[in-house]
């Protein structure tokens, strides 16, 4: 392979052709410094903030059903109390507390309601009164 011989008549072609750039002889007009970046000083001046549980409603032709995410609570500090047309769910841990009182879209049977509570996730049906 002739173009990578460097040997001979090519070299000399090759070294003519090519422009050697020397750092030492550049000049940089920019000067480096190194990136500001944000202090971590301010994220730990804020606190953490835990999510708070999700909660949905939904309607039935007889139920209301009351789905919510308490995940870190036992089933034994829940409280459940229902009102006519208000529901006030609240729990207790060692460190931390949930209250959240909701308005339901129809009146209910207070004494008919049941509950599961399984992984974090409690489920309560409420009886719709009838009319």
């Amino acid at each position: 392979m002739k173009w990578l011989d460097l040997n001979g008549q090519d070299r000399d072609d090759f070294e003519s052709r090519s422009k050697v750039l020397r750092v030492e002889n550049m000049r940089s007009s920019r000067k480096l410094y190194p990136q500001h970046f944000r202090s971590s000083q301010g994220y730990a001046r804020r606190k953490w903030k835990e999510p708070k549980p999700l909660i949905d409603i939904f309607q039935e032709k007889n139920w209301i059903t009351v789905v919510a995410e308490i995940a870190g609570f036992n089933k034994e500090t829940l409280k459940i109390h229902v009102n006519d047309q208000k529901i006030t769910l609240s729990a207790k841990a060692k460190n931390r507390r949930y209250y959240k009182s909701l308005n339901l879209p129809k009146l209910v049977v207070p004494n008919a309601v049941r509950t599961s509570f399984k992984n974090g996730v409690l489920e309560i049906k409420l009886q719709k009164k009838k009319q």
